[in-house]
């Protein structure tokens, strides 16, 4: 399918009423996928396609989709699914990161609402794109940075947004990818596998591959999650976690333009993955009233100095293993975690910090921030057992839990006209730019200067280079 055939296809989005089913296609089944896909599954909605690169993710997701629809089909190459499907209403996108783009804006470019993983897209180009495109064609987005739908960071959000610290011009982020718990979560700083094997019958490697540049398919090198750290496929550890623990400040401080990055230290630096180990220095633009803000980023378990927050480490005795600390002129807002749900914070001469939901001078500050609403339902558990029997997925356990819809669930709801999503274009396309300029960094040296609306570096070749994609010839949009 062309550029040309999608838009002579062009719809008008459609909300359906509350009460109505959306029809749902999925692009990446198994995995995130799976995690996206299961609970809209379990409100309701109606799912009418699955497509994904692996066939056996698709098919132990047809076992179970089938018991309700009976039409739905399977599908290893989205472009297809979006030919044969004329009566869907959203589209789901959880591939790996240089996939996101293409199958996103080709359903947009349909009249389909899309929910798309995060970080979005893989380049500045692809985001500028992205964003145009879904607001000419008026559709409902949502990027899955699921912390958006936890009501603690929303109010850690409006906190930050009251002025209680004072101006803050210094933010620290930092988190352990690509290595949890002391083992490698994904491989970082190293070279490309020398070598093919042969594709597995169950897996289209040309679809996988996409509008990346052609590469032989290696056991276990990319398929299905080691893609992440290799710069033709995803952000690393920077690109991964970015929109999840850059969220509450970037909210908070109401960030937007960066105007200039540098990379601060990158280890295992080659041509082929993203550094091991990283930090990068980005500063943001000034905003109404709100001075510019340097925001220093740490990855791969480095941390920030404990000297630049006494009253953490009188606290907590250590700096948290992943966080977010924002340094403002009458205090100090830490998160410790990824998601910016929990917080604490201490006032200049505090010696310790104090739990938002327990410090007198926050307890009271008035709610700004629209909430998400929390539904509790007994889910089916994403954990299903499968056993294939006679050439077929049989499903031979099945456990149940409590799960919220919330991030999930704000999407459905929008699409139906109730409300609107909190990570729609208006903040995760500048929140993914600023990530992506990291990502930049993190290949190109030396301190670089971004012009937003140029959407260039000033005098790098090298930086500007990688603004846009490599797009392989038949799967230009």
């Amino acid at each position: 399918m062309g550029k040309g055939s999608l838009s002579s296809q062009r719809k008008v989005p459609r909300l359906r009423k509350p009460g109505e089913k959306l029809n749902i296609g999925v692009v990446g089944v198994g995995g995130k996928g799976w995690s996206n896909w299961e609970p809209m599954f379990n409100m309701g909605e109606n799912i009418v396609a699955l497509c994904d690169v692996d066939s056996n993710p698709v098919e132990r997701a047809l076992s179970i989709v089938r018991e309700r629809n009976k039409d739905v089909k399977g599908y290893s190459d989205y472009r297809r699914m979006l030919d044969d499907c004329k009566n869907l209403d959203v589209v789901l996108v959880s591939t790996p990161d240089h996939t996101h783009a293409r199958a996103a804006i080709d359903a947009m470019k349909l009249g389909c609402h899309v929910y798309v993983e995060k970080p979005l897209v893989r380049t500045i180009w692809e985001a500028r794109y992205f964003d145009k495109v879904a607001r000419e064609c008026k559709v409902i987005t949502q990027m899955g940075n699921q912390g958006s739908g936890d009501n603690g960071l929303r109010r850690n959000v409006e906190i930050l947004h009251s002025g209680i610290l004072g101006k803050i011009s210094e933010v620290h982020v930092w988190v352990r990818s690509p290595f949890i718990n002391g083992k490698v979560y994904w491989p970082q700083g190293v070279t490309r596998p020398q070598g093919s094997d042969p594709v597995p019958a169950s897996l289209n490697w040309d679809s996988w591959l996409g509008t990346a540049p052609v590469r032989p398919y290696k056991e276990g090198a990319y398929h299905p999650f080691n893609w992440r750290g290799c710069l033709d496929f995803g952000g690393g550890a920077f690109g991964d976690m970015g929109c999840h623990t850059m969220n509450m400040p970037f909210r908070g401080l109401k960030l937007g333009a960066v105007m200039e990055a540098e990379c601060l230290r990158a280890d295992d630096k080659n041509k082929d993955t993203f550094p091991s180990r990283s930090s990068v220095r980005l500063k943001y633009a000034a905003r109404k009233g709100m001075p510019a803000v340097d925001l220093f980023w740490y990855d791969g378990g480095v941390l920030p100095s404990p000297e630049i927050m006494p009253q953490v480490i009188a606290t907590l005795g250590e700096v948290p293993k992943s966080g977010s600390l924002m340094i403002g002129e009458k205090g100090i807002m830490i998160s410790t975690g990824d998601y910016g749900e929990t917080a604490y914070v201490a006032l200049t001469g505090e010696k310790k910090i104090k739990s938002v939901t327990k410090h007198e001078a926050v307890v009271n500050l008035p709610q700004t921030v629209k909430r998400c609403k929390e539904e509790q339902r007994k889910d089916l558990c994403i954990e299903r057992r499968f056993l294939k029997r006679d050439g077929e997925w049989k499903m031979i356990s099945m456990g149940s839990s409590l799960s919220r819809a919330s991030h999930r669930g704000e999407f459905v709801a929008a699409c139906k006209g109730e409300g609107s999503c909190y990570s729609d274009v208006g903040v995760s396309v500048p929140m993914v730019e600023g990530v992506l300029i990291g990502c930049i960094a993190q290949q190109v040296p030396g301190i670089l200067t971004w012009d937003s609306g140029k959407q260039a570096f000033e005098g790098n070749d090298a930086a500007n280079a990688l603004v846009r994609p490599y797009i392989r010839k038949g799967w230009e949009f």
